[in-house]
């Protein structure tokens, strides 16, 4: 059974990118192609954004990749709260810790004009834009945010900046084939 794949077009460069992506995702096993997905999510700037495009544009159905990316940055962002208010407990219960403060990039003078204006929920849905959710978490455990809080509103950015990833991509994709 060695069926010959259907010529593509050259002229449609997201075709050609498209079935590019899904022959190289065929070559893994199915069960496996969204564990790729959910450790794609868990990457800094990656996120749940770009894996889930990741994903669509391999081949896996947009639900599917979404999920699993959205799970992938939700996990990662939940190991940075809890490992973050663990070491904020540890520092602050220090006695003489060091105040120097450190320069910050201008993704964190953005994030933290943000936090400062829209509070919480505001730097959780609007800090994607700056800085990664993994730094955004990280950036409100620091400051003192409470940890319930702070999961709430990041898996309602993730699961929202993830959805809007994977509708775009899946309409791009389905206009220009």
């Amino acid at each position: 059974m060695n069926e010959k794949p259907a010529a593509i077009s050259t002229d449609n460069p997201i075709a050609v990118l498209t079935a590019g992506a899904q022959d190289l995702v065929a070559q893994v096993p199915e069960f496996v192609q969204p564990l790729i997905i959910v450790a794609a999510g868990a990457v800094p700037f990656v996120e749940g954004e770009v894996a889930a495009v990741i994903g669509v544009v391999g081949g896996l159905h947009p639900l599917a990749a979404g999920l699993a990316a959205a799970t992938g940055n939700f996990l990662c962002v939940i190991l940075v709260v809890l490992l973050g208010a663990h070491a904020r407990s540890a520092i602050a219960g220090r006695v003489g810790a060091s105040n120097t403060e450190k320069p910050r990039s201008k993704g964190r003078e953005r994030f933290q004009r943000w936090f400062v204006r829209f509070g919480v929920p505001g730097a959780s849905l609007l800090g994607p834009l700056a800085i990664p959710t993994q730094f955004t978490a990280a950036t409100l455990v620091a400051s003192g945010v409470p940890t319930g809080r702070i999961i709430l509103w990041q898996a309602i950015a993730i699961v929202l900046w993830t959805a809007l990833a994977t509708a775009s991509i899946t309409g791009a994709i389905a206009i220009a084939t």
